[in-house]
């Protein structure tokens, strides 16, 4: 049973950084953790302890649900990617006048034997395959499958949790869904059964998704590498032990 001087703690998920700090803030005295998620994925991988699912409605809502829970403080666990979120949590506890710490993985660096792109967006990485690519394997989301509807000349080979909508736009090509973490053996074999000459990849970082660049770099594949978008101002770790720290130090502060 928690004391009555326990901290609740709001998570925003949807990385495997935000399940594995719900597990570890489980085994804190003293803290009450609720994590939260979007629900892009059809069945997403949830930590055990409460979990709500859905949406907040913009930063009014958020407000509006950190005041209703009495949260005490905020963790930004969520996909590198996912900035309007990030951006939503910072105003939303600025309003509240709560802490907030952004749990960001680090972003991978190119290294030698890399053949990397580096672009800006997802229409930019589409504008560079026009020329350069005629089998491409897509890693970027079943939500940006859109971005390159129009590229009919090139074949994809398109990776998802989840299938598009049957009424999506999608480019010609074969749809393979999946889950990570995914090892460097299987996908060695994938960029060589579908004779993938470019990759086009999120800079997500991490472990789980990593396996695809090392088989590019050893087989040569080109990769088309989206960069990170803008994320708010404020106190950032880039692993689970570095927020359970931070987050110790609050509730003894």
């Amino acid at each position: 049973m928690l004391s009555t001087n326990y901290k609740r703690v709001l998570i925003l998920g949807g990385t495997g950084e935000a399940a594995e700090l719900s597990a570890r803030i489980a085994t804190i005295d003293g803290i009450e953790a609720i994590a939260s998620f979007a629900g892009r994925t059809r069945e997403p991988l949830l930590p055990s302890g409460e979990v709500r699912i859905g949406g907040f409605g913009g930063v009014e809502g958020l407000v509006e649900y950190l005041r209703q829970m009495k949260i005490d403080i905020l963790i930004d666990a969520t996909h590198p990617f996912a900035n309007q979120i990030s951006y939503n949590a910072a105003a939303a506890a600025k309003e509240v006048e709560i802490p907030r710490l952004m749990l960001i993985r680090p972003a991978w660096e190119k290294v030698t034997g890399d053949r990397w792109i580096e672009v800006e967006s997802n229409s930019a990485a589409a504008d560079i395959l026009k020329n350069q690519a005629k089998r491409v394997f897509l890693t970027v989301g079943r939500q940006e499958l859109s971005t390159f509807a129009h590229l009919q000349d090139i074949w994809f080979l398109m990776r998802m949790i989840d299938p598009p909508g049957k009424d999506a736009l999608v480019p010609p090509g074969m749809i393979l869904c999946d889950r990570g973490p995914f090892v460097l053996e299987n996908e060695r074999q994938i960029l060589i059964q579908h004779n993938i000459d470019t990759i086009v990849s999120k800079n997500s970082g991490g472990d789980a998704t990593y396996a695809k660049i090392i088989a590019a770099r050893e087989l040569g594949v080109q990769v088309v590498m989206v960069k990170r978008p803008d994320i708010p101002a404020g106190e950032k770790v880039p692993d689970v032990d570095s927020a359970v720290a931070w987050l110790q130090n609050k509730l003894h502060s």
